[in-house]
């Protein structure tokens, strides 16, 4: 399942994230969404988990709760859209 996490520190590295989400069960991948022409983070990610049992624990868990400084927003993403979509 694939998990959007918003409201992130800008300051957030993949493996931190990737440590918070391991409590819940194995991590497939973490991608922090970053500027692509300051290189900075845009205060969000997507964290990919195999089972979705975990997934739903760690959404369950983990949405509005303090990581950081800030409230995480952590909701199952949405598909992406297409450009003819828009």
């Amino acid at each position: 399942m694939n998990i959007y996490v918003g409201n992130l520190n800008y300051r957030i590295k993949e493996e931190d994230l990737k440590n918070v989400f391991e409590d819940y069960g194995q991590v497939e991948s973490v991608k922090i969404i970053t500027d692509k022409m300051s290189g900075r983070s845009k205060g969000f990610a997507f964290v990919e988990m195999q089972d979705d049992a975990e997934a739903r624990a760690a959404m369950e868990a983990l949405h509005e709760s303090e990581f950081e400084g800030r409230k995480m927003i952590v909701n199952e993403a949405r598909p992406r859209r297409e450009f003819n979509d828009r």
